[in-house]
């Protein structure tokens, strides 16, 4: 004879999952309109995560990664490959400075606070050149464990998360330029999709500048994921190379030189942010409680006095150099 108990939670199941799913799905279309913030979409997500449970939790990185990538080309058709350059020759030195600095002093930091060695490499990592997308890149190359990898997403993730929400209020108050809060962007938050947000909210040209000078130092994944095999001693791992990137510097060509493209290629990059939004909104709704729990105090630590000082320091430099 059937359990009643039991009959009636088989039937209740269903309908817990049907109703997270629609939670999910609302606040998910939610995002794609006017009305939601970059930094807004990502609280929405945390909500998600922390309260009602992601139901599509499995395919969250992969689509996360997907529209990410499709979102930052879809920008590219709003921009003029001239002003680019000109912003990519502006922060070459500040790259280049700002991410040999960080590997170094993170490696110093981890050796002090005792951080795990692939645990704080990875943070390091992370902080210097783009986030999460360094360390999905570099853990294959070290053969970091599923732990080591989801203790630093989780520690970049959320100084991201306060990055996104703090930067354009301390630029406000500081009176920094669009110029000079692009490069902060660019140089001080981890995350591509944190920096458009971040820089979305400030203005057009810092945009601009944010997105092209981020997508430079995402290419420095490639030759620190070379030194990194030589580091830790694994040289036949296969190294992934961020393609996309390639795909946005056509998008810029294209926009800059064809005039159909010119004319409605402000629709395009209308419906990228939309797509960025909805990125931070998966991004949000990615960190679950295992995720943050998992992170510790030490890593944390790590992750955040990195953070600081690369913030702090790039902010003195910009705003000394950078009219």
């Amino acid at each position: 004879m059937d359990n009643p108990e039991s009959s009636e939670n088989t039937k209740l199941e269903p309908t817990s999952d049907f109703v997270k799913k629609i939670i999910f799905l609302v606040l998910a279309l939610f995002c794609l309109t006017p009305f939601v913030s970059p930094p807004i979409a990502l609280l929405l997500g945390l909500v998600i995560a922390l309260f009602v449970g992601h139901p599509y939790q499995k395919n969250n990185n992969r689509a996360t990664q997907l529209l990410l990538k499709i979102s930052v080309v879809g920008l590219g058709f709003g921009m003029n490959v001239h002003s680019a350059l000109k912003a990519g020759k502006e922060g070459i030195l500040f790259t280049i400075v700002s991410i040999i600095g960080t590997l170094v002093f993170g490696y110093f930091l981890g050796r002090i606070l005792k951080t795990e060695k692939k645990t704080s490499y990875l943070i390091s990592t992370g902080t210097a050149i783009c986030g999460g997308s360094a360390i999905a890149a570099i853990s294959p190359v070290i053969k970091a464990e599923e732990k080591q990898i989801s203790i630093a997403l989780g520690a970049v993730f959320i100084l991201n998360s306060i990055a996104l929400i703090t930067f354009p209020f301390i630029g406000h108050q500081l009176q920094l330029t669009q110029g000079q809060f692009g490069l902060w962007c660019a140089i001080a938050i981890h995350d591509t999709s944190s920096v458009v947000g971040a820089a979305s909210k400030y203005g057009t040209q810092a945009l601009e500048i944010a997105t092209t000078i981020k997508l430079a130092r995402a290419l420095w994944i490639i030759p620190v994921a070379f030194l990194s095999t030589f580091l830790f001693k694994n040289r036949n791992t296969k190294i992934k190379i961020p393609y996309f990137i390639g795909f946005f510097i056509i998008a810029m060509i294209i926009n800059s030189y064809i005039p159909f493209v010119q004319q409605y290629g402000h629709y395009i990059v209308s419906i990228a942010k939309a797509g960025l939004t909805l990125t931070l909104f998966l991004i949000g709704a990615g960190l679950s409680k295992k995720v943050l729990q998992s992170v510790g105090a030490m890593p944390l630590l790590q992750a955040f006095i990195l953070w600081i000082v690369i913030s702090v320091s790039a902010l003195w430099a910009v705003v000394l150099w950078v009219v």
